[in-house]
């Protein structure tokens, strides 16, 4: 990876398609046969809890090769205190730009945006093998579960401020935009090219 090739901005609506296409692209056959990434990020985009200023795209030579945007969660505390948190995703990197640290190159820089806005910590659910690598821990080592999930270990967290979550074991609430309508999913993919929807192994739906 040539960082000085990576360009990070704001993504402005022109952008919108070109980013649908590459979250499809990025998530298709990943996490279930085809993908409902890309519909996730369509629906957020007017979500009152978008950080506008961090929806972002990744540019490479000015080619348009990852996004990444950014929502506002809450931590509800076992001590009866409510303390806003962030969380992100999808996290999108075109399949030819894979595997060669673009998506930890977007991901650091925009946590480090994330941090000087004012955020004490990000959740998330992701792989602990990518995102350990970037700081992430088990977010049970803090004492903190996951609303309406089971204890998992893909449940985890960064602190961004330090010691903004001493004392803050308690439940984290998704933001309600993540859960979508799977129907609404399907005829929504059906205006993009077809693709072969493929039962992989390690895939979790």
């Amino acid at each position: 990876m040539d960082a000085h090739r990576l360009t990070i901005r704001r993504e402005c609506p022109g952008d919108y398609d070109a980013v649908e296409h590459l979250t499809r692209e990025a998530f298709w056959n990943v996490y279930r046969p085809g993908c409902t990434e890309h519909y996730i990020v369509h629906v957020l985009r007017g979500d009152p809890a978008l950080v506008p200023e961090l929806d972002l795209v990744l540019e490479r030579d000015g080619r348009l090769i990852g996004h990444i945007l950014y929502m506002r969660a809450e931590l509800r505390t076992d001590d009866g205190r409510t303390l806003p948190v962030m969380t992100f995703g999808p996290l999108s990197i075109h399949p030819d730009f894979q595997r060669r640290g673009c998506g930890k190159f977007l991901l650091e820089r925009s946590l480090e945006m994330a941090r000087d806005l004012g955020a004490g910590a990000v959740c998330i659910e992701g792989n602990p093998d990518f995102y350990g690598k970037s700081g992430f821990v088990a977010a049970s080592t803090r004492g903190i579960r996951c609303h309406g999930a089971p204890p998992s270990p893909f449940f985890l967290l960064r602190e961004l401020q330090p010691g903004f979550l001493d004392g803050a074991a308690g439940v984290y609430y998704t933001p309600q935009g993540y859960f979508i309508d799977e129907a609404r999913a399907e005829a929504f993919d059906r205006a993009f090219p077809p693709k072969l929807r493929q039962k992989l192994p390690g895939q979790l739906f």
